[in-house]
């Protein structure tokens, strides 16, 4: 995290950064269909300040989100999260297959 001009900049590989790169689209989403954020916090169903809170700090729980995201009409977005790799060439999945799995101690 940065200060720079009494702004915060956040690495946008981060999880932080991500998440106020996410809520600065749906802002601009919200603005590009003329909403002010009582209204798309109306049409979402979430609380005012919920919705304000996310604009300014990009924290949201994830039925917050879908909500946002489906009075913006963009629910369907959501369908490319976490969807099977594609493989450019069948060496480039043999050699994805080969890599082991690693798991985690269990705890005793």
């Amino acid at each position: 995290m940065d200060i720079t001009n009494n702004k915060l900049s956040f690495d946008v590989v981060s999880p932080e950064g991500r998440a106020m790169a996410l809520a600065e689209r749906v802002k601009a989403r919200r603005l590009e269909m003329n909403l002010t954020q009582e209204g798309l916090s109306v049409r979402s169903g979430l609380p005012l300040a919920t919705y304000r809170r996310f604009e300014r700090t990009g924290k949201i729980s994830l039925d917050g989100l879908l909500h946002v995201a489906y009075a913006l009409d963009a629910l369907n977005d959501f369908d490319r999260l976490f969807e099977s790799r594609k493989y450019a060439s069948l060496d480039e999945a043999l050699e994805a297959n080969q890599v082991t799995r690693k798991r985690g101690k269990r705890n005793e």
